[in-house]
């Protein structure tokens, strides 16, 4: 038998759509991590334009609208993508910093281990977050890219008092400003040509690239 329910009756009405999602959902952070790190590779390997929203649920076995519980939109899902990555970049730095602080190395060691922690960033395992960012800034709108732009400067901040010792004590020969920009050119170019499966181990490419900078290995 139906019960026809007055209009005054205080009913908690139903909302539209997915359900709205809450912190109480389980295995949420999980599926979301799952989906940045599989839209991370697809962006990267198909770029962001030939990448669907169907191919990253596909990905991590979702329904091809599922997605959308965790993002407004794949360029939302792009934003992301990008933002975690800088975060994450960031944290690893400040964790290879401690280690240095704590192994005490000169200027030149310091370089070293910035180096090697940014090769890890941009070609070790899960590294497809960066290149990403590089190379699809023109995808999100001029907000986000300004936004991204501040944590990028907080990564590289770490870099000027370890440029500016070597320029000082004669090692770096280029203006500290223009070296750090060309720096970072080269370290980053490298995501494009780079073959885990041939050629240097990023030991090796991090001894290459300091005897660039600042002539010495050692």
């Amino acid at each position: 038998m139906e019960i026809a329910v007055p209009p005054s009756a205080d009913v908690a009405k139903r909302p539209r759509g997915r359900p709205r999602k809450t912190a109480e959902d389980p295995g949420d952070g999980n599926r979301r991590g799952e989906l940045l790190r599989s839209a991370a590779r697809l962006f990267r390997r198909k770029g962001f334009d030939a990448t669907s929203t169907r191919d990253i649920a596909a990905a991590v076995g979702m329904q091809s609208g599922s997605p959308f519980y965790h993002f407004k939109s794949k360029g939302a899902l792009l934003y992301a993508v990008m933002e975690e990555g800088m975060r994450s970049a960031i944290d690893r730095q400040q964790m290879a910093l401690l280690r240095a602080e704590l192994a005490a190395p000169d200027a030149a060691g310091r370089l070293r281990i910035l180096i090697r922690n940014h090769f890890d960033v941009l070609l070790g395992p899960d590294s497809d977050f960066i290149p990403v960012m590089l190379y699809e800034a023109r995808s999100i709108t001029p907000r986000q890219r300004a936004t991204l732009a501040q944590l990028q400067s907080e990564y590289e901040a770490p870099w000027v008092p370890v440029l500016e010792a070597l320029h000082r004590g004669g090692r770096l020969k280029a203006e500290v400003k223009l070296a750090r920009l060309l720096i970072f050119g080269a370290l980053n170019w490298s995501a494009q040509w780079y073959d885990r499966r041939k050629g240097a181990s990023l030991d090796e490419l991090t001894n290459e690239a300091i005897r660039l900078f600042i002539g010495d290995a050692t």
